[in-house]
């Protein structure tokens, strides 16, 4: 498939977190697949893909119409996504509705990472939307099963099997507060959160990390852990026993989708971008501090329930590989070229 590809993705060296990791996923792909591209914006290629709209992706999405070269974009953010994410965002969610309104609208084809985030776009603009997971890279999670790796996170973080946990930044968003509240009321459990604990790592990182999430992180309980930054995201999922998601509001989750595959049932917050997940099946599903706890004793005391509940969540994330999603992406590419 002869094509050169602009895969630009504005701002990528302060953005961390699942949307650089759908970038880098799309770029795997690219490679996979002997698609030529740049990282940088040019009108000139078959196609302008672009991962962040900012100013100087409208920019070049404008030049890009005016060229007649094809402009592909992933949808993802969303105003409701942006709220309680770090310091000033809620007062930047107001204005970002009508500013995404106008950016999507000089797509010609919008990229949803789930049927959630194509609603939620489409009361934006009527531009044409492809849902094509973000999906993931088994080969990110290799070794995930080794004993030897299990047991030297377990021990780095002092932690007693069946160990409750989260990967993810560390953001009100996410669920902070009520997975703080359930390690509380759960003082028998060993609850640990791998991630960032701000936005996007560094200084940077550190100013824009709201003074309510630090405060929460502050008054967690002493079996409530936050490890901060890890080298190896394998030796989280080698820790960890039950994936426990409480997340307010989600384009996709692919942490989500990484924990499932490795076999762990997840504990999720019943939100719609959920709805594809059956409850009692491939996870279990609550909406309070005390229907989480109901959850998580439930698996914590029947190690056979915890393994249906897992290999169920293993199966059902078979669709979201690369492999698969890459077919998707690559065949969203040849209908814009006619190649």
């Amino acid at each position: 498939m002869a094509m050169r590809v602009s895969h630009y993705f504005e701002w990528e060296r302060a953005i961390t977190g699942g949307q650089a990791q759908s970038v880098a996923n799309q770029r795997q792909i690219l490679d996979d697949h002997g698609i030529a591209y740049t990282t940088t914006p040019d009108v000139s290629a078959d196609i302008l893909h672009l991962n962040n709209m900012g100013p100087r992706s409208v920019y070049y999405a404008r030049r890009a119409r005016q060229a007649g070269t094809p402009v592909v974009v992933h949808t993802h953010q969303t105003a409701a996504d942006f709220e309680d994410s770090f310091a000033f965002s809620n007062v930047l969610a107001k204005p970002m509705g009508p500013y995404l309104e106008y950016a999507y609208g000089l797509a010609d084809v919008l990229v949803c990472p789930s049927e959630h985030n194509r609603a939620v776009v489409d009361r934006y603009t009527g531009v044409p939307k492809r849902v094509i997971s973000n999906g993931f890279d088994p080969n990110k999670l290799d070794g995930y099963d080794d004993p030897d790796l299990r047991a030297e996170y377990l021990d780095r973080y002092d932690l007693d099997p069946p160990v409750v946990f989260n990967v993810a930044h560390v953001l009100e968003r996410k669920g902070l507060e009520t997975f703080i509240e359930t390690a509380r009321a759960m003082p028998d459990t060993d609850f640990v959160w791998f991630g960032y604990l701000n936005p996007t790592g560094g200084f940077l990182g550190q100013f824009l990390q709201s003074s309510e999430s630090k405060r929460l992180v502050e008054s967690a309980p002493d079996n409530c852990i936050f490890t901060g930054y890890v080298d190896d995201i394998a030796g989280a999922f080698a820790a960890g026993d039950i994936f426990y998601f409480p997340t307010h509001n989600e384009n996709e989750g692919m942490a989500l989708l990484e924990a499932m595959s490795t076999g762990v049932p997840p504990v999720i917050r019943g939100i719609d971008t959920y709805d594809w997940l059956d409850d009692g099946e491939t996870c279990l599903k609550a909406d309070s501090v005390a229907g989480f706890e109901t959850a998580l004793r439930a698996l914590i005391d029947d190690p056979e329930e915890r393994a249906r509940i897992g290999q169920n969540a293993r199966t059902e994330t078979e669709r979201f590989t690369l492999d698969t999603v890459g077919d998707q992406l690559v065949a969203l590419y040849r209908d814009l070229t006619d190649a």
